[in-house]
């Protein structure tokens, strides 16, 4: 798995990881745009760092609905990985693949994901990742799940 330094191009190898308590301290909404505290005790919170770092370049948040979807409850590129000046592109596909591959860990034969997008947002994860329309969520599942999974975590 990897990600893209936009000044050159250069792929970076990248982990993700579960966060650990120590790394709330350095969550601030500043950066990471949420309170992540809220959601330690109702998901599963995972980070992306490069794999020679511990800085935190990315976060997610999962919830396992049994029998039925992987939900991604919040996920959050770092300020300064965001719009036309970021850093690092593919930081938000790692992590929804990252979600994907769990999806088909758990849910094997019908493996689904979904997410409540922001509205400005909503296009561009049926464009970039190629979510489908569900009304007020999207969601990935089959073939389009498998593609995506494939093209960022390979």
């Amino acid at each position: 798995m990897h990600i893209i330094l936009k000044e050159n191009n250069e792929r970076h190898v990248v982990l993700v990881s579960p966060i650990e308590d120590v790394d709330f301290k350095k969550l601030t909404v500043k950066r990471y745009f949420f309170n992540w505290k809220k959601l330690k005790d109702e998901s599963s919170i995972f980070k992306l760092t490069l794999a020679n770092s511990k800085d935190i370049l990315g976060l997610i948040a999962l919830v396992a609905h049994p029998e039925e979807r992987i939900e991604i409850k919040l996920l959050a590129v770092s300020a300064e990985n965001v719009g036309k000046n970021k850093q690092f592109d593919r930081i938000a596909g790692c992590l929804i693949a990252f979600a994907g591959r769990e999806a088909i860990r758990k849910f094997q034969n019908y493996p689904a994901l979904s997410l409540i997008p922001k509205t400005e947002l909503k296009q561009s994860y049926i464009r970039k990742y190629g979510m489908i329309d569900a009304g007020w969520q999207l969601y990935l599942e089959d073939a389009p799940l498998l593609r995506l999974v494939k093209e960022y975590l390979s």
